[in-house]
Formats: structure tokens, C-alpha cells, sequence
């Protein structure tokens, strides 16, 4: 249906024209603007820890839950260590919006001792990056 006036031709909105256009339009920024919130979040229930003292050559393991707390599936992908003494254990599948995990970092102090801090780097697919997870403590030397 056209209506026709002195002026222009107006077309039908509910046959097309400028008014389908808009509302395509709206309707694709609004799938874009929710997939852009939908992610991945890595939280950390305890970052920090500290083993307190311990004789030199003892095997601390200090254990980190992890939970998504987004809505789409975390993968952990790498953990970064600063030195051969720390080893890390993560899941390899992904960890479900609002599941929890547990990360096992390894502290083999046959080779340090005094007063130890570290920091391990754990990656993700979480887009705010890596999160830390620190530990402390002190090595005897006897």
C-alpha cells in the first residue's frame, strides 16, 4: 500500500523500506552488544599462600581453587613459572561457567633455601589476562 501526498511517496513500514532497515539494524547491534559480555572470568579463591618453614629439600604443594565466574567456558591454557623448582598441574578441559577447579603448584626446594617468594603466571582465554598466584615461605638450610 502507498499513500501518496503532495510532497513524496511513503511507503507501507510493515512492507519494508526504511523502517525494516532500522529494525534490522537495532536488532543486530543488540545480538552484537550481548555476545560482546558473554566471556569467559577467571577467579581466584586464595591467590596468596604461605608455607611457612621447611627443611631444604622438601616438596611443597600448594593447592588454588579456581572458578569461572563467567559465562562461558575458561580454558586454561599455560602457566608461566620463574624457575625449574615450581612445576604446575591444571586441568586441560574447560572448566564450566560457575565451576570450580583445583591448580597444583609444586615448590621442590632441594636447590633453594632462605626466604622464598614466587609468583606463577596461570593464562587463559579469560580476556582481563593472567591472573598470579603467589607463594611464600622460608627454606632451612639444614
Amino acid at each position: 500500500m502507498q499513500v501518496i501526498n503532495q510532497y513524496h511517496i511513503i511507503k507501507d513500514p510493515a512492507h519494508g523500506g526504511i523502517f525494516c532497515f532500522k529494525n534490522i539494524l537495532a536488532a543486530l547491534l543488540l545480538v552484537a552488544c550481548s555476545m560482546g559480555f558473554a566471556q569467559p572470568r577467571i577467579k581466584v579463591t586464595e591467590a596468596k599462600k604461605n608455607f611457612g618453614f621447611v627443611k631444604r629439600g622438601t616438596l611443597v604443594k600448594n593447592e588454588y581453587e579456581i572458578v569461572n565466574a563467567g559465562d562461558q567456558p575458561l580454558i586454561i591454557t599455560d602457566a608461566e613459572v620463574s624457575c625449574s623448582c615450581t612445576t604446575v598441574d591444571f586441568p586441560k578441559q574447560p572448566v564450566l561457567p560457575g565451576q570450580k577447579v583445583m591448580v597444583v603448584v609444586s615448590f621442590n626446594t632441594a636447590t633453594v633455601y632462605g626466604r622464598q617468594d614466587r609468583v606463577v603466571l596461570v593464562g587463559s582465554n579469560d580476556p582481563k589476562g593472567p591472573v598470579k598466584l603467589r607463594y611464600k615461605g622460608n627454606v632451612s638450610n639444614k
